[in-house]
C-alpha cells in the first residue's frame, strides 16, 4: 500500500477536512522540541472518539503506524515517528468538557482538552484538579499529560496527573474502544472507583500511546483551597536547597516546591516586564481588595531583583482551608529552610507564577531565542545528594568545550509528592528553530526574537550530554517522566516485568503499529 492510498481511505472514512498532507502539518509533525523524526504519510484530525477509533482501523489494516499528538510539547520523541509509514493522530480536536459533576466532584472531558481549559472551566465553580497542570497547560493536552507523565503544579502534595485520573477511553489497534475504571462495567457506572478489579487504568498511563490512543479522562477534583501562601529562600549550594525541599515535601507543607539554579533565577531578575504585567493577575487572585492591596504590596516591595547572586533559590506555594493553617505551614517551612542555612527573599516567583498559570507557550524558547533540551531523573529523598554529584562529576569534564560552542546547564529540581525528589537538567545553546518553536509562542513575542543561525556542533555535543546524563540516571536506578524514545525503559526492565509488558503489547497491538519505538517497544 502507498501513501495514496492510505491517505484516500482515511478521506473516505473520515471526510477530506479531517486529513492534512501540506507541507507545514507534516512538518510540524515530525519535530517536537528537541527530537526529530519521519514526516507521517498524513495528519488526522478527528472530533471525536468515533473518528479516532476509525483512522486508527483504517491506518493499521493497511499496515501504516499511528502516531498520536496533543499539544507537541514533548522533548523526548514522543510522536518522532521511527517510519514515514504512519499516520499522525492530532488530538486537539477531542476538545470538550463533557461533564462537571459537583456532587461527585468528577470532571470528565475528551483527551484532547488542555490543563488551562478545566481551571479555567472548574474555578467559578469553586474546583480544580488535584494536580493542577504543567508549565505548558496552555497547550499540553490531558492525553498527552496522561501518556507522558504531567506533573507540576499541585504535585508536591498529590503527584502526577496518572494519580487523579479514575478512569479512560481508549482506541485499540484494532478500532475498538475500551472503557477503565468502573466504565469497564457492563451497567452503566459513574466514574467513581478506578482500582475496581486489577488496575486497568493504569496500565494506559505514561504508556507513550504504545497500548492505545486516550480519546476521555474522568479526572477527581478537590474544593478549591480557601487561602495561598508562598515562601522563597536563597541557598549557598545545591545540596543544601536540595536537604531543605525533601524535608519540605516529606512533612506535606507546599502543593509545589521546587529549586532554580543561579542563572535560572537571573532569567526571572531580567523580565521585570513581565513581572509588572502580571500585577493585575496577582491582585484578582488574592481574593478580596485588602489581599489584593497586600499582595501587591508584596509584589513591589519583592521587585525582581531578590535573590543573591550566585545563590540558589527554593520556592513553593502553601495552601489550606484557613489563613491559620497556612501560617502555621509557613512557619514550620521557615524554620526547615533555617535549619539548612536559607535566608528568606521575596516570594516574587511562585506567587507570579501560581497567578499566571498557563499563560502562554512562550517558555519553548529561551529568553533570548535560544532552544532548551531537559531531562529529568527520579529518586528517594535519601538519595538526592548521591544523584547531584553524580550528575555534576559527569558534566565537569565537558565544562571547556561546553564554554566554546555556548552551551550552559540549569538545574530545576522538584518534589514529587512526599516521597520523590526529581532532578531536571537542562541544556541551553542557540540554534535554529523546530516548526513548534514557531508555532507554540504569541506572534508578538516571536516578533522581538531573532532566529538563531543553524548550530550543528552545539547541537551534537548537547545530544551527546543528553545521551550520558540518561546513562548516567539508568546506573543510578532512577526513573523519569515523560520516557518517550530518549530513555531505555523497556532495555532498562528486569525480565518478569519486560515480558509481561511485551505479552501485554502482543495482545493490544499484535502487529506493533501503535507508535512504535516508544518506551522501547518497537
Amino acid at each position: 500500500m502507498s501513501h495514496r492510498d492510505v491517505i484516500e481511505a482515511l478521506v473516505a472514512a473520515l471526510g477530506a477536512d479531517a486529513v492534512r498532507t501540506d507541507d507545514a502539518a507534516l512538518a510540524l509533525a515530525s519535530h517536537d522540541i528537541h527530537v526529530t523524526g519521519e514526516r507521517p504519510a498524513a495528519i488526522v484530525c478527528p472530533r471525536d472518539a468515533a473518528g479516532v477509533a476509525s483512522a486508527v482501523s483504517v491506518a493499521t489494516a493497511l499496515g501504516y503506524a499511528v502516531i498520536p499528538r496533543g499539544g507537541g510539547l514533548s522533548y523526548t520523541g514522543g510522536y518522532a515517528s521511527p517510519t514515514p509509514r504512519a499516520i499522525a493522530i492530532d488530538m486537539r480536536g477531542l476538545d470538550r468538557i463533557l461533564d462537571i459533576a459537583e456532587e461527585d466532584m468528577t470532571i470528565t472531558v475528551q483527551a484532547g482538552v488542555t490543563w488551562k481549559q478545566i481551571n479555567d472551566a472548574l474555578k467559578p465553580k469553586g474546583l480544580r484538579l488535584p494536580f493542577i497542570g504543567t508549565f505548558s497547560g496552555a497547550g499540553a493536552t490531558v492525553g498527552g499529560g496522561l501518556g507522558q507523565g504531567a506533573l507540576f503544579f499541585g504535585s508536591a502534595r498529590y503527584g502526577s496527573a496518572a494519580e487523579i485520573v479514575l478512569g479512560l477511553e481508549v482506541a485499540l489497534a484494532d478500532g475498538s474502544l475500551l472503557r477503565t475504571g468502573q466504565g469497564a462495567l457492563a451497567v452503566p457506572s459513574k466514574p467513581i472507583l478506578r482500582g475496581f478489579g486489577p488496575d486497568l487504568t493504569g496500565l494506559f498511563t505514561h504508556d507513550g500511546g504504545m497500548f492505545g490512543i486516550k480519546t476521555e479522562a474522568s479526572l477527581r477534583l478537590i474544593r478549591m483551597p480557601a487561602e495561598q501562601g508562598y515562601a522563597s529562600f536563597a541557598f549557598a549550594t545545591l545540596e543544601a536547597a536540595a536537604d531543605a525541599l525533601c524535608e519540605i515535601a516529606r512533612v506535606d507543607l507546599a502543593e509545589e516546591v521546587y529549586i532554580l539554579d543561579p542563572s535560572a533565577a537571573g532569567a526571572v531578575h531580567a523580565d521585570a516586564t513581565t513581572i509588572a504585567k502580571t500585577a493585575v493577575s496577582v491582585a484578582r487572585e488574592a481574593g478580596g481588595a485588602l489581599k489584593a492591596v497586600k499582595a501587591l504590596a508584596a509584589l513591589a516591595k519583592g521587585g525582581t531583583d531578590f535573590i543573591p547572586e550566585g545563590y540558589y533559590s527554593l520556592h513553593l506555594t502553601a495552601a489550606g482551608r484557613c489563613a491559620a493553617a497556612v501560617e502555621a505551614d509557613l512557619d514550620e517551612v521557615h524554620r526547615i529552610a533555617a535549619r539548612w542555612g536559607g535566608s528568606a527573599v521575596a516570594p516574587t516567583i511562585p506567587r507570579v507564577a501560581r497567578a499566571e498559570l498557563f499563560a502562554n507557550l512562550n517558555g519553548v524558547l529561551g529568553p533570548t531565542g535560544g532552544r532548551w533540551a531537559a531531562l529529568n531523573g527520579k529518586v528517594a529523598h535519601s538519595e538526592a545528594r548521591r544523584l547531584i554529584a553524580a550528575f555534576d562529576a559527569m558534566i565537569a569534564p565537558h565544562a571547556e568545550e561546553m564554554g566554546a560552542h555556548g552551551v550552559t546547564c540549569t538545574r530545576l529540581v522538584s518534589a514529587l509528592a512526599n516521597h520523590c525528589f526529581s532532578f531536571e537538567p537542562v541544556f541551553h545553546w542557540q540554534d535554529s528553530w523546530h516548526p513548534l518553536h514557531r508555532a507554540a509562542p504569541e506572534p508578538a513575542h516571536l516578533a522581538v526574537l531573532e532566529e538563531p543561525a543553524p548550530n550543528l556542533p552545539a547541537r551534537a555535543l548537547v545530544d551527546r550530554l543528553r545521551d550520558e546524563t540518561v546513562a548516567l540516571f539508568r546506573s543510578l536506578g532512577a526513573a523519569s517522566n515523560q520516557i518517550g524514545r530518549t530513555y531505555p525503559f523497556r532495555a532498562a526492565l528486569s525480565p518478569a516485568p519486560e515480558a509481561l509488558l511485551a505479552t501485554i503489547k502482543q495482545a493490544l497491538d499484535p502487529r506493533g503499529l501503535m507508535n512504535p519505538g516508544v518506551l522501547g517497544f518497537a
